[in-house]
């Protein structure tokens, strides 16, 4: 006669809630320490923002609220009388920062993988590193460190993958140096839209306003 024997693994209810305190903390963690970045980054934000939040606390809200007013009044002025430079160190860098990880860091583990560009041994994965990422208003170029054993055929031979992994419309790849690669990715046709030229521009006379007869 045979006999099955079944045995049930049960989880402690304490544990699991201690489980769950320290993935929180481990996130509020990590949200702490992207805010102190960010900070560090961008100082002519977050230096005002301080000292708003400084006033308000020892001289009252009324002083919080002037302070933080006094500094949106000369961020806007900045930004009006000077857009290029404004660009150039506020909404560039923040918009490079922030597609650098949106397209490319938070998934690069995950499309390398499926891509068969990493390697496994035993439990662990190792992944090419990326190296850099330029953001661009068409292309975005990146350079990636290959692992060791990695041929240059292993990338070329992924590209259409890497393009559709990362939602572009093209990659093209090739070797940058010494186990380095370069991939560039299209994300849009820079031709797709239309640019209208005057017909002034065009025939090389300007258009008569319309007159109208005595």
């Amino acid at each position: 006669m045979n006999t099955t024997t079944t045995t049930t693994a049960t989880t402690d209810p304490v544990t699991e809630v201690f489980d769950g305190l320290l993935t929180f903390a481990g996130r509020i963690l990590a949200g702490a320490a992207v805010l102190v970045w960010w900070a560090v980054l961008f100082p002519m934000i977050s230096v005002p923002l301080g000292l708003a939040v400084a006033a308000g606390w020892w001289l009252g809200w009324p002083f919080g609220v002037g302070v933080a007013g006094v500094s949106v009044a000369g961020m806007v002025l900045w930004r009006v009388s000077s857009p290029q430079t404004f660009e150039r160190v506020i909404t560039g860098r923040a918009r490079t920062r922030f597609l650098t990880w949106f397209r490319y860091r938070r998934r690069w583990t995950t499309i390398l993988t499926a891509c068969d560009l990493a390697t496994r041994d035993n439990d662990r994965v190792y992944v090419p590193r990326l190296v850099s990422v330029d953001i661009g208003e068409t292309l975005d170029m990146i350079h990636a460190r290959m692992l060791p054993g990695h041929c240059p055929e292993s990338w070329f031979n992924r590209r259409d993958h890497l393009a559709h992994g990362f939602g572009a419309q093209q990659a093209q790849v090739k070797i940058a140096g010494p186990g380095l690669v370069q991939i560039m990715f299209r994300r849009c046709d820079s031709l797709a839209d239309p640019v209208v030229v005057p017909f002034e521009s065009v025939a090389g006379f300007r258009t008569l306003p319309d007159t109208k007869a005595a």
